[in-house]
Parts: C-alpha cells; sequence; structure tokens
C-alpha cells in the first residue's frame, strides 16, 4: 500500500506553482528497532521527514522547532508513561495514537480515547489507524476506503 497520494498539490504565489507537501511523522519510542523499522515504513509508504526518540523529553525538545503532521507514541518511554506528552500534544493539536504493548485499560483516563494499536500490529492495521486519526492523509485516493472504515 502506497501513501503516494497523501502529497497534496498546494498552489503557491501568484505564479500558480505547485508545491507537493509529504506529511511527517514524530515516532516516540524507546525500542530503537521498532522506531527504525516504523520510520522506514512510513517513509516507504510516502512519508516525507520521520524521525524517531526515545523519551517524551527528546520529543518536546523535536517539537519546539519542528510540528508534525502525526505522532506515534509508545506509552511507556524511557522517562516515564507518555501522559504528560500526550497531554502537550493534545493541547498544540498535534494528532497522535498510541502503539504500545500495554493494554489500553493500564492507562490513565485521560488516554482513554486516544487512538490505541497493540504491539505488535501489521502495517496495513497501523496504516488505516494514522489515516483514521489524521484523515487528510487518505487525499483524494478511491483505494481507501475500505481501509477508513
Amino acid at each position: 500500500m502506497s501513501l503516494s497520494f497523501v502529497r497534496a498539490a498546494r498552489q503557491l504565489g501568484s505564479a500558480g506553482a505547485t508545491h507537493h507537501v509529504q506529511p511527517s511523522c514524530l515516532i516516540v519510542e524507546d525500542q530503537a528497532l521498532i522506531g527504525l523499522s516504523l520510520e522506514a515504513y512510513l517513509e516507504e509508504v510516502g512519508f516525507g521527514a520521520c524521525t524517531s526518540v526515545s523519551s517524551a523529553s527528546e520529543a518536546i525538545e523535536w517539537l519546539s522547532a519542528r510540528t508534525p503532521s502525526v505522532v506515534i507514541l509508545d506509552y511507556a518511554l524511557e522517562d516515564g508513561p507518555c501522559t504528560p506528552l500526550a497531554q502537550r500534544l493534545h493541547r498544540a493539536g498535534i494528532p497522535f495514537l498510541i502503539y504500545s504493548g500495554h493494554q489500553r485499560t493500564t492507562a490513565p483516563v485521560e488516554l482513554q480515547s486516544v487512538p490505541w494499536l497493540n504491539k505488535p500490529c501489521d502495517r496495513p492495521t497501523l496504516l488505516a489507524a494514522l489515516i483514521r486519526t489524521v484523515p487528510q492523509l487518505a487525499g483524494r485516493h478511491e483505494g481507501l476506503a475500505a481501509t477508513r472504515n
């Protein structure tokens, strides 16, 4: 499955130049191999910039200079549960989902309504969850109608 369709065209300037914008993703995952695997997969399906960090503090530093299209967030990070980071993302209006080996029932009440995937999951399931979290990722691609549901 490819996300080349997410390269939404945007009109820039009076000359009518078209600029292709690729979505970006911040991956907050304390297991390096999982983070790198997610990065590679997302770039393979059409994401532009994907970055992995292993802690909430690294994520906050990264976010001070950038705003991703979406964040994939592990529940248990090097520096503790992701709850404060999730609250910060919510306040900033940055869409995110949790991808964790922990069950949703272990999370505090404020994370119960957040999109949650249990590790491991297959790639189509991850992609579908990202599209449900950020519907604009699907763009106008007709082939994803079934994926969104």
